[in-house]
């Protein structure tokens, strides 16, 4: 036990990129508003180490972005369907194109800030218009926070999704959009001839929403491979552990710890998982962990 205790940890410490985000001090003796901004850490497990080393911004076929532009800051996750891998296509080039796109029209400035479902729209039909047709399908989920008005644009299609945890409790979380159990919303471009096969929701079917945050709010934004395997009080738990936090290495270190007990749970047979509780009240008899890509980005707001 001691041995796999050790060997997650030097895999969590390998595989971790985190990016961090924290506002300079005002200067001595100068009265100065110091900006809102998100202190920031990302982890993330393949569901199959055999693939090898994974590019920046993806974790098997889970994909993440991070991006500023002016006043505001862009998180978004994506999570290819890994289905496609049956049909001779890579599930992780539809998802990680998404979020590439995203991340570049950020930087760009070619978004609406108030607006994080037309973000993944244009990135979407960038996609479709792509010389190299990119097959497959992925859910995904954004957030774009504005940090003058301290408020969050959200937008979310499929199961990916966010929490936000103010003083201990939930305070926002997403909506999961499914069009049957184990069954997502999903952006999609199929093979030629497969399109009345294939499930594709548009990205303007996103469930959108908007919030203010206060300082010390800590919001995770992550793939299934976490909500389907990690209770939400045990997700809460870890999360209050940053309550007003600015050390981004401990701020690290908490998701470096939801995304390994994801890691453990999805592949542990005999635990009732969330993803297990919700094939019972589906009538399917299941138990254990589902095994899958995982991704976590984790934030606190600092003000």
């Amino acid at each position: 036990m001691q041995s796999i205790y050790w060997t997650g940890r030097l895999l969590s410490r390998a595989i971790w990129n985190g990016f961090t985000n924290f506002s300079a001090i005002a200067e001595p003796n100068v009265t100065k508003k110091r900006e809102a901004s998100l202190v920031s850490a990302v982890c993330g497990f393949p569901k199959d180490f055999a693939r090898g080393r994974m590019p920046k911004g993806q974790f098997g076929d889970d994909a993440w972005f991070s991006a500023k532009f002016k006043a505001v800051e862009v998180i978004g996750v994506a999570d290819g369907v890994g289905g496609w891998i049956h049909y001779g296509i890579d599930p992780g080039e539809f998802s990680s194109f998404l979020m590439r796109t995203c991340e570049r029209l950020v930087n760009m400035g070619k978004f609406t800030p108030t607006e994080p479902a037309g973000l993944l729209a244009r990135s979407y039909y960038e996609l479709l218009e792509n010389k190299q047709p990119i097959l497959g399908s992925s859910t995904a989920c954004v957030i774009v926070f504005n940090k003058e008005t301290s408020s969050i644009y959200a937008a979310n299609i499929g199961d990916s999704g966010f929490v936000v945890v103010r003083k201990g409790e939930v305070v926002h979380r997403s909506s999961e959009q499914q069009h049957y159990f184990n069954t997502p919303f999903q952006l999609s471009l199929p093979p030629p001839g497969h399109s009345g096969q294939v499930l594709s929701d548009s990205p303007e079917s996103a469930d959108t929403s908007s919030f203010g945050v206060e300082d010390g709010d800590v919001i995770l934004l992550a793939t299934d491979g976490v909500f389907d395997n990690v209770p939400d009080q045990l997700l809460v738990t870890e999360m209050r552990k940053i309550q007003g936090e600015r050390d981004p290495c401990k701020i690290q270190g908490v998701a470096n710890t939801i995304a390994w007990m994801a890691r453990t749970l999805a592949f542990d047979g005999a635990f009732m998982s969330p993803f297990a509780e919700n094939a019972r009240e589906n009538g399917i008899d299941a138990i254990g962990g589902k095994p899958d890509d995982i991704t976590v980005l984790l934030a606190t707001v600092a003000m």
